[in-house]
């Protein structure tokens, strides 16, 4: 079975990899638990295993892809895969997927090869046109205002919590931030799990929920800000965040 051919390696360590491993898929930028930064080296060293198994090297650009520049994590960490495979914003707030890579793959797909794909769903009209409007509009404008905004945002929220006697760190890539409460950012999903599963961050979500501020329901999730997100409301949502943390160290106590 598939399952049975397939293997979970941790992040932030290139795997050994031989011939017999076809592809090897990662998010660049791991945004399902919590937010992991990839370490130094670690999509370079992807690539170059890729390289010399003979493996694909396949990125998971669905929250990364479109929102960390205009070619994703792949542009801003200068690592090309064989693979992509996109959603979320490439919609325009509208349900869609896409995939692509290098010709010499894509080329295997019918009617050119013989691998069939199709859906029901596909191409539809209505997404295809909210992405496309999506995509002309961000620019490098966009991406500096949403970096900028997330950046004010994490920067705020460590300081709020930090300062109502509340351990956080807020690991940021571009526009993507997670939120964990301890001493030290993760750097895989064992480290990632500990602090998500500490019991805070659910006190905090109802706390803020309280307070009109909705969070991710869970450490689990990233938080990614939009252009429609101002400064002014950037400090809003800091200010009722430093109210509280106050009410969940009260409680704590």
């Amino acid at each position: 079975s598939d399952l049975a051919d397939t293997i979970v390696a941790p992040y932030n360590v290139v795997p050994e990899l031989d011939e017999t491993v076809a592809a090897v898929i990662v998010e660049p930028v791991a945004a399902n638990m919590g937010l992991v930064a990839p370490a130094p080296g670690f999509l370079e060293g992807l690539r170059t295993a890729c390289d010399a198994s003979g493996s694909l090297l396949i990125f998971d650009e669905v929250i990364t892809g479109f929102r960390l520049a205009r070619g994703g994590a792949a542009e801003r960490f200068g690592v090309t895969p064989d693979l992509w495979c996109f959603g979320k914003v490439i919609g325009g707030g509208l349900p869609v997927g896409a995939f692509g890579g290098r010709w010499n793959v894509m080329e295997h797909l019918a009617p050119l090869g013989g691998v069939y794909q199709g859906g029901t769903l596909s191409g539809n009209p209505l997404a295809m046109a909210a992405g496309r409007a999506t995509l002309e509009l961000l620019d490098d404008g966009a991406f500096d205002r949403l970096t900028a905004t997330a950046a004010r945002l994490a920067d705020g929220l460590a300081t709020a919590f930090n300062d109502a006697g509340l351990d956080a760190v807020l690991p940021r890539v571009g526009s993507l931030l997670g939120c964990f409460f301890g001493d030290v950012a993760p750097t895989d999903f064992d480290e990632a799990k500990v602090l998500a599963d500490n019991g805070i961050y659910p006190k905090v979500f109802h706390a803020l929920l309280d307070r009109g501020v909705a969070l991710a329901p869970g450490a689990y999730e990233a938080l990614f800000p939009s252009l429609a997100h101002s400064d002014e409301v950037i400090d809003e949502t800091i200010s009722i965040v430093v109210e509280a943390a106050a009410a969940v160290v009260a409680g704590l106590g």
